[in-house]
């Protein structure tokens, strides 16, 4: 039993849904549910009394989740104030991030936040290939998408809309697309992962999908490679609008389609265990959650995001 899976525990108490729980803390539902069953196979007894609409506290967790919640104050009381004496954070960094996003986004703000601590080192694995926390000798992992294993822990960073970009001088010579239908005529950048291409792209309107399966001449495992090729002007491609920050801004890409919008993705901070959070870690996933949203708040100002409706 740790000092996280009964903050989860006091959470669910609160909301009366696991779920609910799961998205005040940013954690996936079947995490949030497997603190909660740790808590209760070491106690012995459940906690809450489970029915097909709710949750509600049994007997036995009326009687300890206060006390429970008591004994947690005074932790965190007792944490804070061993901490207060010094703000310097130590230790390194050993990050595995995407090719695109950590070379054009996250290395800078990295260095920015090794230059207000300097007792932080970094060590930083840049693929686009899924991490194996024990092999690639990383701790921790800023990824696309919520974890997919129960077993692991991750904090979310933001939610990250995704675009249809392109270069001016492309769309002039062959057109802007108004519709996915359009998009026929249009020559797809593909992103791939295991010599497996995504050429079938989702868009969004008003809750419609609509489900178009591009052609193209150009595919790669590299994220980087695929947004080198839109500024390039070689085609159309769906990116994150992170990995893309830079190319809106300066007009070098625009959002083509707009009122038509790829589902969103999620960017979480991800670690193989609990334990494995340290001061550093805390101190990177603040520092990513304020950039991420001031950057994505910045090209919503710019514009970027306006669907002109």
């Amino acid at each position: 039993m740790n000092f996280n899976d009964l903050t989860v525990v006091l959470k669910v108490a609160e909301f009366r849904n696991i779920t609910a729980a799961a998205t005040s803390l940013d954690m996936r539902t079947a995490t949030a549910s497997a603190a909660v069953k740790r808590v209760e196979q070491e106690l012995g007894v459940e906690l809450f009394v489970r029915s097909t609409r709710q949750l509600r506290l049994s007997s036995a967790g009326e009687k300890y989740l206060p006390q429970c919640q008591q004994a947690l104050n005074l932790l965190e009381n007792a944490r804070t104030n061993i901490r207060s004496g010094t703000e310097a954070v130590e230790g390194e960094i050993r990050l595995s991030v995407s090719s695109d996003l950590g070379r054009n986004r996250v290395v800078p703000w990295i260095d920015e936040l090794m230059a207000d601590h300097p007792g932080l080192s970094l060590r930083i694995q840049i693929t686009d290939s899924n991490v194996d926390f024990f092999r690639d000798s990383v701790d921790m992992a800023l990824r696309y998408g919520s974890p997919n294993d129960a077993n692991l822990y991750g904090f979310k960073i933001c939610d990250v809309p995704r675009l249809l970009c392109a270069t001016p001088d492309y769309l002039s010579r062959h057109g802007t697309p108004t519709h996915p239908h359009d998009l026929a005529g249009h020559n797809g950048l593909f992103y791939q992962l295991q010599d497996i291409p995504y050429n079938v792209w989702p868009f969004n309107r008003d809750g419609e999908e609509i489900r178009i399966k591009m052609k193209g001449n150009r595919a790669s495992n590299d994220g980087d490679l695929v947004r080198r090729w839109c500024v390039d002007g070689q085609g159309v491609a769906v990116k994150s609008c992170l990995d893309m920050s830079d190319d809106l801004l300066a007009g070098r890409v625009v959002n083509v389609m707009p009122r038509y919008t790829p589902p969103a993705s999620e960017l979480w901070l991800i670690c193989p265990t609990r334990q494995s959070i340290t001061p550093a870690m805390r101190l990177l996933r603040d520092h990513l959650q304020q950039q991420c949203h001031a950057l994505i708040d910045h090209m919503t100002e710019y514009g970027i995001f306006n669907s002109a409706d």
